[in-house]
């Protein structure tokens, strides 16, 4: 069993299930039953041996789900663990869990790979300080790998907790509050035609179990049954058919407003009442100018991808913009860093869809987020207007483009660095390219000539053997003139492959 290979950054990952040709099955019923009596041991040491240990176990709708969660909960309570099963769940709801009020959990594990393929599964795992970090991961893939665990005299036990009702209850309660409207306190979303997408994946509660509620009218929502075979489209806010069909969705049904979760419902992205998506740079302008009304001068966090008119969104609403690596757990401890350090940042958000407010624990919530932008969204209503006139200043790009080179030479990570050094030099030597600095991804380039307008990034993947390259252009075929020159230089390079 190579072990290592299950860690994904701060997650476990693998294959769960035949079905996909050339991809065995990794991450077995025995597999997840020996990470969970490691991550036993690992809470153990860091509880100091506490034997009134609980865990939350959680699973996305995937159909290895209920094999790995009984088998992660009998590693649980075979090392002495009680266990709270929550069945179906989101990943936001196995944090939440662990500083509950009333009854919370030592630790939460969720058993989701996100908006990865049918036969991927993976675990992650929660404390009350948030989620585990890659080193955490390391550690306990190692404890996973030597195989000597804690013996229980007696095993813990299990019960049964419908978790997502109460974390549901406390986003109703949320938006009641946050919205305070003075028409219908009780359903200040009255009147409002909101559809959920889902996917398939977990994130069909929220139709009925928040907006229900709340008075909003769900009719047109769809793929709210979970079914891990995802046999609509991908859960995924990022992935061009899925928006689409939200899109479509919105229209057709003449709503408000489009809701959209991936698998485990920790990212998210809206559709507006014109059938146009708000995700990515528009989805992180949109909640951007929340913040900043709420605290001035904020940092905004972001990832390396986004464009040059969200930073001048930004800047114009009096905050600042800090563009920082792709990943995340990147983004969320860089911007705990800068609050540790004195400098105020109240979001760190991807272009994925990943949002973590510092209000709620720094926890990337699709749900919460969503509940944050409804709450806008009714105080607009009753002024007769809507999420999308928060943007309007917002420039868009006029083209943009990702080009992905593969790497295909074994030690990957060396020669695509270097690939990065020498693009640097060439940038450098030119009269109309200029690097971008500050910048901690990649290499940032400013494209100053009038022909091209734009900027690109080169950046080496966290994980895999690509570079992806990120162009995006304020005037007509301005792509296609940055595109060429950098194919010049990429042509130098014999290991990358388009």
């Amino acid at each position: 069993m190579n072990w290592k290979k299950l860690q994904n950054g701060s997650d476990i990952r693998g294959i769960a299930v035949e079905g996909v040709e050339g991809e065995n099955v990794n991450l077995t019923a025995d597999a997840a039953k020996t990470l969970a009596k490691a991550f036993a041991k690992w809470l153990k040491a860091k509880n100091n041996d506490d034997d009134t240990i609980t865990v939350a176990v959680g699973r996305d709708s995937r159909v290895s789900g209920p094999a790995l969660q009984k088998a992660t909960i009998e590693g649980l309570t075979e090392s002495g663990c009680n266990v709270q099963d929550c069945g179906l769940a989101s990943t936001p709801a196995m944090f939440m869990v662990t500083i509950d009020d009333n009854k919370p959990a030592t630790a939460g594990i969720m058993i989701t790979a996100s908006h990865l393929p049918f036969n991927r599964n993976g675990l992650k795992f929660f404390t009350k300080e948030g989620g585990l970090e890659k080193s955490d991961i390391a550690e306990l893939v190692a404890i996973a790998e030597k195989g000597d665990f804690n013996v229980a005299t007696e095993k813990g036990a299990i019960e049964q907790r419908d978790y997502m009702t109460e974390y549901s209850a406390d986003l109703v309660d949320y938006i009641r509050k946050g919205a305070d409207s003075k028409k219908d306190y009780e359903h200040p979303l009255s009147g409002m035609r909101i559809i959920v997408d889902a996917g398939n994946g977990n994130g069909g509660f929220f139709a009925e179990k928040v907006l229900k509620p709340l008075g909003a009218d769900i009719e047109g929502s769809q793929f709210l049954e979970p079914d891990g075979m995802f046999p609509n489209h991908i859960p995924n806010p990022e992935n061009k058919e899925t928006m689409q069909s939200i899109c479509d969705a919105v229209v057709n049904n003449k709503a408000h407003l489009g809701i959209i979760f991936d698998t485990d419902v920790d990212r998210s992205a809206i559709v507006d009442s014109r059938g146009d998506s708000i995700n990515r740079n528009t989805l992180i302008a949109l909640i951007s100018s929340v913040i900043l009304r709420e605290h001035p001068g904020s940092t905004i966090v972001t990832d390396s991808v986004t464009s040059d008119g969200l930073a001048e969104f930004i800047t114009s609403l009096g905050g600042k913009h800090h563009r920082f690596k792709r990943g995340y757990k990147n983004v969320i401890n860089e911007s705990k860093r800068l609050n540790a350090s004195g400098e105020e940042s109240w979001l760190a958000i991807e272009t994925s869809g990943h949002a973590a407010l510092r209000e709620n624990h720094f926890l990337d919530d699709g749900a919460y987020l969503v509940a944050k932008l409804l709450i806008e969204a009714a105080k607009l209503n009753e002024q007769g207007k809507e999420l999308a006139s928060l943007i309007e200043t917002l420039k868009q790009p006029r083209e943009s483009k990702e080009i992905r080179f593969t790497i295909d030479c074994e030690d990957f990570a060396s020669y695509g660095q270097q690939v990065l050094d020498d693009l640097k030099d060439t940038v450098a030597q030119m009269d109309d390219w200029a690097l971008v600095e500050p910048n901690f991804e990649g290499v940032r380039v400013s494209c100053a000539n009038p022909e091209e307008d734009g900027w690109f990034l080169l950046r080496l993947s966290l994980h895999d053997p690509v570079l992806p390259l990120n162009i995006e252009s304020n005037v007509e075929d301005g792509i296609v003139s940055i595109e060429s020159r950098i194919m010049r230089f990429i042509s130098r390079y014999d290991k990358l492959k388009r």
